[in-house]
């Protein structure tokens, strides 16, 4: 599998802790991409995430959804980091704070979500295990300090074993601003 990286010199905070919690954001709505419905669904705690999500809904088109544990995140990095432990440790399943009630109307969905110990948080299994993805195609995304993707397709794929999964994207938190060309490059590169 091809991964798409950006990289930056500075290294940038293993959890990040520029901003504490997330808010739930009801979907936002922009223009669809040819025959495919597509949802841009991601997790972030510091803005970063976020920040790539819009940049690839705004050019891909479709809804936005921001996913959200019922209990949010520690604004502090040490004990926001004992809890991704425990919950990685623990195989656990966040309880999700909202849900995408017309999940059987998208045949594209992006991921998005920030490396955490090495992988995605918790909170994108309950996210993926939710739903009925069989037969959509599950774009992966992240951003990260230095790592990518790690080990975060994998488990994805796991989760969604009759899904297409194809070349994921992974943009350090430093190289955010200038990352709309990569970006544009690699829906292109997808071929939706």
């Amino acid at each position: 599998m091809k991964i798409i990286a950006i990289t930056a010199a500075a290294l940038f905070f293993f959890l990040g802790c520029a901003r504490g919690g997330t808010q739930n954001r009801q979907n936002e709505t922009s223009e669809l991409t040819g025959d495919n419905r597509v949802l841009v669904a991601y997790f972030s705690r510091t803005g970063n995430t976020e920040g790539l999500a819009k940049t690839i809904h705004e050019l891909a088109g479709g809804d936005l959804f921001e996913i959200t544990p019922v209990e949010p995140y520690p604004s502090d990095y040490d004990e926001c980091l004992a809890r991704a432990l425990a919950e990685l440790s623990g195989d656990s399943r966040p309880p999700l704070a909202a849900r995408v009630e017309n999940m059987d109307t998208y045949n594209v969905i992006f991921i998005g979500y920030p490396i955490w110990c090495g992988d995605a948080p918790m909170v994108i299994r309950s996210f993926l295990e939710e739903y009925d993805l069989a037969g959509k195609t599950v774009v992966p995304f992240c951003t990260s300090g230095s790592s990518g993707l790690s080990g975060s397709v994998a488990a994805i794929k796991r989760l969604c074993p009759e899904s297409t999964i194809p070349d994921g994207l992974a943009v350090s938190a430093s190289s955010l601003g200038s990352a709309r060309d990569a970006v544009s490059t690699w829906l292109k590169g997808l071929g939706l």
